[in-house]
């Protein structure tokens, strides 16, 4: 038949043969009818010579659609690429078995799983007899929420041709409907991993840990991971990212484990995510799809819920028109969440417009934290930055310092909207610590850039501190992830205190001592530096002795982190090491500072206004003929008042 062509496994077919099952196409078959016994007979005959399996799809017309050598993953079927995640697809599919064995096999409810087939028909040859095995969805869900299945046979094939499908699909659409599929934002989900093993560009984080990781974030996301794939593969597939093999092993295990979404630990191309979804059943996320629902979770200020629509936005216009189950879904559920009221399913212009929109509001944010900045300044508030990996204990850290109660938890990006709090050092100074959000391996660019006037606060900081969590063995990974995101804010060269925190967790195998003994070093540590590192430390901490590395008796975990690095380490949950920590901060806030005593006569009380805009001041006498005042000034505003200073 003219345009139509054969799908499949067609290679080395005779010509004979391919006329023979392109002439099927001039069959129709009764409206609500399985199929005919003409048909049956001639793909068993076809079956019997070549030895593979041969498949139809008919339609509710009783056209015959496509026609595929092979299995059903062979094909890639136009008419059910609309399918309604409530309805089925429209389509139903009849195929051989070469073995004579009509029994439904995994493969094949797969097949009705993932494509919504109004039914799924086996037929053979058993004894000279035609037989077959129907499957169908019931229209109610199991336990576990997925769709029943209901299989009838083996019976002869003649007998199933009898079965009335119009009104068995009608009662199906009808609670199918009734019954929703999709998850919603209060069921979990069961989530499938998936990577690729490429040469590593960094010996220190390999495949599995970055899926190890990736796992933490479905969880932090709500969804139960239930099994892992990892292929190696130099580079991705550009169709399926996977290979096809490990495709279909894939969906096999989905069925068998009930899984309901497939997570990718890179991202996707919107081709590739539509070409998973037809062929998986599934919903499909990659990382960066996570990590914006992760933040549209945590988003809890104004402009934290801007930033993070402005990156889903930016995120979704390429793939608006590609994204199948995703947009299909009522519920949502993982991936699906949003900050706000405003849905992904618009056209590329209402996106577009939206993304403007967005940016003129976090614009106008902008202008007002600048504001806020310039008046600290004017204050001559130091500033000190939190930065580090998610999850690396900063918020608990500034709970510690400054008696906050900022939210915390074991999770990934607990904390996402910036938090400012007053820091009193043991010297009297006064200082601000800043909380912002963490940094992750393979953090979504679209991200940095909308969060980049929140991270201002980063960029304005006088002290970067840089939480570490010392007990996780890929720390040094982390720290160059952190880096990396450093780089592109253009900070990377700001003076940086590192923290390592969780100290209490080091044990015997992890850092070769035990936490206890660990927390009892470390305020013993002093610089713990190697002298051979050669390089002063950036920002001016104070000079002073400093040991090496073999002096100190610390874990070895921390000493390897601390090679060239200038840094303490602390235990932010029970209080260890937040002294020194304090020290430090206040040692390099000192640096260029003088201490004066001045005696400003009453006459002159416009230097004393002065005074107090200028430096910081310590305490204040009177005497009757002026005012006593001692202050910390730096070395260029203390030239001024020198002519005041008493001994």
């Amino acid at each position: 038949m003219k345009g139509k062509k054969l799908q499949g496994e067609t290679q080395n077919l005779k010509s004979h043969v391919k006329e023979e099952l392109t002439a099927l196409y001039e069959l129709t078959v009764p409206v609500g009818q399985l199929s005919t016994k003409e048909l049956n007979e001639r793909l068993i005959a076809v079956t019997e010579e070549i030895g593979r399996e041969v498949a139809v799809y008919v339609d509710r017309k009783g056209r015959i659609i496509e026609i595929s050598v092979g299995n059903t993953w062979t094909v890639d079927l136009p008419a059910v690429d609309a399918r309604s995640e409530v309805r089925l697809s429209g389509v139903r599919c009849i195929h051989t078995h070469p073995s004579g064995d009509t029994e439904l096999s995994d493969p094949d409810i797969s097949s009705l799983r993932r494509l919504r087939f109004d039914a799924m028909a086996a037929i053979g040859r058993l004894a000279g007899e035609s037989v077959g095995c129907l499957g169908f969805f019931t229209g109610e869900k199991e336990e576990d929420g997925t769709l029943e299945v209901q299989i009838f046979g083996p019976v002869r094939a003649d007998h199933l041709n009898r079965i009335r499908l119009t009104p068995l699909i009608q009662s199906i659409n009808r609670r199918l409907s009734r019954e929703r599929t999709q998850a919603t934002d209060d069921e979990e989900e069961r989530a499938v991993l998936a990577g690729i093993d490429a040469p590593m560009t960094c010996a220190l984080w390999t495949t599995e840990d970055s899926l190890a990781e990736l796992a933490e974030l479905a969880r932090t996301a709500g969804a139960t991971v239930v099994g892992t794939f990892i292929q190696k593969k130099a580079k991705p597939d550009t169709a399926f990212f996977l290979g096809r093999g490990k495709v279909e092993e894939m969906a096999m295990f989905i069925q068998n484990e009930r899984a309901t979404l497939v997570i990718f630990d890179d991202e996707l191309t919107p081709s590739q995510q539509r070409n998973l979804e037809m062929a998986l059943g599934v919903k499909i996320l990659d990382r960066t799809a996570l990590i914006l629902d992760i933040f549209a979770q945590r988003a809890r200020t104004a402009a934290g819920k801007l930033q993070v629509e402005l990156a889903q936005m930016k995120y979704s216009l390429p793939r608006i028109l590609g994204q199948g189950l995703v947009l299909s879904r009522l519920g949502g559920g993982i991936g699906t969440r949003g900050p706000g009221e405003t849905k992904l399913e618009v056209d590329r212009r209402r996106i577009r417009r939206r993304i403007h929109d967005i940016e003129g509001e976090i614009e106008r944010l902008k202008k007002e934290r600048l504001l806020h900045r310039e008046r600290r300044r004017a204050a001559r508030i130091p500033v000190a930055a939190l930065v580090g990996y998610t999850n690396a204990g900063k918020s608990t850290l500034l709970n510690a310092l400054t008696g906050a109660d900022v939210f915390a938890e074991d999770k990934l990006f607990a904390t996402l909207d910036p938090t400012t709090r007053s820091l009193r050092l043991a010297d009297g100074r006064e200082i601000l610590v800043t909380d912002t959000v963490g940094f992750i391996q393979k953090l979504p660019h679209t991200l940095v850039q909308a969060f980049h006037a929140t991270l201002e606060e980063v960029v304005e900081a006088d002290l970067l501190l840089h939480i570490v969590d010392v007990s996780n063995e890929a720390a040094e990974f982390q720290i160059e992830a952190v880096t990396e995101v450093l780089k592109e804010l253009g900070v990377a060269e700001k003076p940086m205190l590192y923290v390592l925190n969780k100290l209490d967790r080091l044990t015997n195998g992890a850092g070769g001592t035990g936490g206890g003994e660990a927390a009892a070093h470390v305020d013993t540590m002093g610089d713990a530096r190697h002298e051979a590192a050669g390089s002063d430390a950036a920002g001016g901490f104070s000079e002073g002795e400093i040991p090496s590395l073999e002096e100190v008796h610390l874990p070895p975990a921390v000493l390897r982190l601390l090679r060239g690095r200038e840094g303490c380490a602390i235990s932010a949950r029970t209080g260890a090491g937040l002294v020194e920590l304090q020290e430090r901060i206040a040692s390099f806030f000192r640096t260029g500072e003088v201490e004066l005593t001045l005696h400003i006569p009453f006459t002159e009380n416009a230097a004393v206004t002065r005074l107090h805009e200028a430096g910081r001041v310590l305490q204040t006498d009177y005497d009757e003929r002026g005012t006593r005042v001692r202050v910390r000034l730096s070395e260029e505003e203390a030239a001024r008042f020198r002519r005041y200073e008493i001994s």
